[in-house]
Formats: C-alpha cells, sequence, structure tokens
C-alpha cells in the first residue's frame, strides 16, 4: 500500500510534542526511548501502539520516518525544529497581526516576560539586519 502524503496538514498537540522530543533528542530515537521520555517529561503514557499510530501520522506529514534496525524500531526527523519554528511563526504572524511584524514584535516586547537585557538583543539584532 503506498503512503498518502499531506504535508500542508498542521500538526496536531500530541504529534508536535512527540517531535518535541525528538527534536531533543538530536539524533534518531528508538520507540521505546521515545515512550518513556513522553512518560517521564510530558506525561503522556502512550502505549506503543498510540505511538505508532502518530508516527504514521507524522510520516504522511513528511515530518518523520519510522525504520527498522535488528530488533528495534527507530524514527528519524525528516524536517528540523527550526522549518517547523519558522512556518508556525510565519502562520501566526499572518493570523494574528495579519502578516505584520513590527506589531507582532510590539505586541512581544510589551509583555513583562521580555525585560531590557532582551529588549536591547532584539535592538541589536534588528541593527545587524540593516547592515
Amino acid at each position: 500500500m503506498e503512503a498518502i502524503y499531506d504535508e500542508d496538514r498542521p500538526l496536531s498537540t500530541c504529534e508536535a510534542i512527540i517531535m518535541k522530543a525528538i527534536w531533543d533528542k538530536g539524533e534518531d530515537i528508538s520507540i521505546s526511548e521515545l515512550a518513556e521520555i513522553l512518560r517521564t517529561r510530558y506525561g503522556k503514557d502512550y502505549k506503543r501502539t498510540t505511538i505508532v499510530t502518530f508516527i504514521l501520522n507524522l510520516t504522511a506529514k513528511g515530518f518523520a520516518r519510522q525504520y527498522r534496525a535488528g530488533r528495534y524500531a527507530y524514527v528519524h526527523a525528516m524536517k528540523s525544529e527550526e522549518e517547523y519554528k519558522q512556518k508556525l511563526l510565519e502562520e501566526q504572524i499572518d493570523f494574528w497581526y495579519k502578516g505584520d511584524v513590527a506589531k507582532m514584535v510590539t505586541a512581544l516586547c510589551s509583555t513583562e516576560k521580555v525585560g531590557r537585557k532582551e529588549i536591547d538583543e532584539i535592538r541589536g539584532i534588528l541593527d545587524d539586519l540593516d547592515d
């Protein structure tokens, strides 16, 4: 049976958590190690069959692929975390700020989480882009 690819579908929350665990590992990860990380770090006590189903969905979306090496099944990330974060950011800017990056930066800088140090860093990054 041929795989059906649908790379335009967004990741579900569960799929995003699984991809985050894979990306955080920094290399291919076994299904059993992935299950342990999901349980201990994210409080998700998924059965192996559930994880495999999520991996199949991630494969259809072009994010991951599963392969066997001996007795063990592994997952390999096909897209980088940076690619995904960039796509999410662009979608959020388009949706919430109608594509206006300046409004997004203004909203970000007006939160309590962004202090003087971060604002100075952002200013420096913007200055460097001007050069």
